[in-house]
């Protein structure tokens, strides 16, 4: 006994609790078995006054130490953001934003956000962001750079901020991915190279280490679906793959065709062009995209 409580039974809710179990269906396999079990309201009780405090304890004593040990190495630091909400669209209760360090793939702070404080799900993400940066700054960090998602508020939120953002290039490819095939859907030519398309914005992003490099090798992909393969700007001015003869020429798009002018479109307009310039090349966020799933 701990006072008045049976050990076996905290050390069950325990067990229950931090597995990520449910305790309600820990309770009808004991009653299957004829095996007497405390009832649910017990273990939220065990939950709120033992269990609860020692996470938040745990957490907050682990947090300090990376802390510590980031400041020995240094005071800035490369980190990921994103936001899981507790249900899709625009009508979400909770977030939680996470800061993660990209180097060590260590998860730095995070911050529950209420709609209602903010007037609206859709600025959640900004306010668990401002919070979290606060948090670093407050205990002696400053963000290098961040990799995050498209998200318009971030944006401004980050330019008037004077930190450097860079876009996941998951999130990129996933948008794009979407309009093309809506776009391919009764172009069957266009269809054959969404995979094509889909790797060559990963390639641009992970062999380029500027915005203007990205670019040009971005807008050389036009001319590389029409089979032209030498281009006009000099940050790229040919295609690196070795120079073949295709067996299928009608696999190429073909000028005025209005699958060009639907690839043109599509891959070619301000907005497109502008995030490829600061599509992430180095880091991304698809760690802390599996940690939303997992927790969530």
């Amino acid at each position: 006994m701990a006072g008045n409580t049976p050990i076996g039974n905290l050390q069950l809710s325990a067990a229950t609790y931090f597995t990520g179990s449910s305790f309600i269906q820990l309770q009808k396999v004991c009653e299957a078995m004829q095996l007497q079990i405390f009832q649910y309201d017990t273990f939220r009780r065990h939950a709120r006054n033992y269990m609860e405090p020692a996470i938040v304890r745990k957490w907050k004593m682990d947090q300090q130490h990376h802390f510590q040990q980031q400041l020995r190495l240094g005071g800035s630091v490369a980190v990921g953001g994103d936001m899981r909400a507790d249900s899709p669209g625009h009508s979400a209760k909770f977030g939680s934003y996470s800061l993660m360090n990209l180097e060590s793939n260590t998860i730095l702070d995070i911050q529950l956000v209420q709609s209602n404080e903010v007037g609206g799900s859709y600025h959640m993400e900004k306010e668990g962001l401002k919070r979290c940066l606060d948090h670093l700054e407050a205990n002696g960090f400053k963000a290098d750079y961040i990799v995050t998602d498209r998200h318009p508020q971030i944006q401004k939120y980050l330019r008037e901020r004077n930190i450097t953002q860079f876009y996941d290039v998951w999130h990129f490819e996933k948008g794009l991915s979407k309009k093309l095939e809506k776009a391919s859907h009764k172009e069957d030519i266009l269809k054959k190279w969404l995979q094509s398309i889909k790797n060559h914005v990963y390639w641009c992003a992970t062999s380029s280490t500027t915005g203007p490099e990205k670019v040009a090798k971005w807008t050389s992909l036009l001319n590389h679906l029409q089979n032209v393969h030498d281009h006009e700007d000099p940050l790229f001015p040919k295609c690196l793959h070795p120079e073949r003869a295709s067996r299928d020429p009608n696999k190429w798009l073909q000028p005025g065709s209005v699958a060009l002018h639907k690839a043109e479109k599509l891959l070619l307009n301000k907005r497109v062009l502008k995030d490829v310039a600061k599509l992430s090349h180095h880091h991304q966020t698809s760690s802390l995209e599996l940690l939303g799933k997992i927790t969530c």
